[in-house]
C-alpha cells in the first residue's frame, strides 16, 4: 500500500486508533486527516504548476523515469565506468602506436652507437 504498510498492519492500526481515540473522537480525527491530505495534494499541484510556469515547457518534455534513482544498479554503473576507462586507455595506447607504425614506415630510425649515451633532458626530470 503506502509507506510499506500492508493490509493486516493497517487493520491493526485502525483497531488501535479506535481503542485509543474512542469512537466519539475518531470521526473528528479522520476528517482532520482527510483535510490534511487534500491540502498536501493542493500544495503539490500548485508547486508543480509554479515550476512549469517558471521553467517553461522544457520540464513537461523531460523523461523523469531516466532520473529515477531506483533504476540504477551500482554494479552496472561500476562495470560501465571501468569498461569506459578501459576502452579509453586502449584508444590512447592504440593511437600513438598507429602513428609510430606510420612514421616508422616513412622515416628512418637512428640508433645509438654502443658507447653513446642517450640524450638527457634536464627539464623532464
Amino acid at each position: 500500500m503506502f509507506l510499506g504498510i500492508n493490509g493486516s498492519e493497517l487493520l491493526v492500526l485502525a483497531i488501535l486508533a479506535v481503542v485509543i481515540l474512542g469512537p466519539e473522537k475518531l470521526p473528528e480525527y479522520a476528517a482532520q486527516l482527510a483535510r490534511l491530505v487534500k491540502e498536501l495534494r493542493r500544495m503539490a499541484t500548485g508547486a508543480k504548476e509554479q515550476l512549469r510556469e517558471e521553467v517553461g515547457d522544457d520540464i513537461a518534455d523531460m523523461d523523469w523515469r531516466k532520473l529515477d534513482p531506483r533504476q540504477y544498479d551500482p554494479r552496472r554503473i561500476i562495470k560501465e565506468a571501468l569498461l569506459d576507462d578501459f576502452q579509453g586507455a586502449v584508444d590512447a595506447v592504440k593511437a600513438p602506436l598507429e602513428v609510430q607504425q606510420h612514421s616508422a614506415a616513412t622515416k628512418q630510425v637512428t640508433r645509438l652507437a654502443a658507447n653513446e649515451s642517450a640524450p638527457f633532458d634536464t627539464e623532464a626530470t
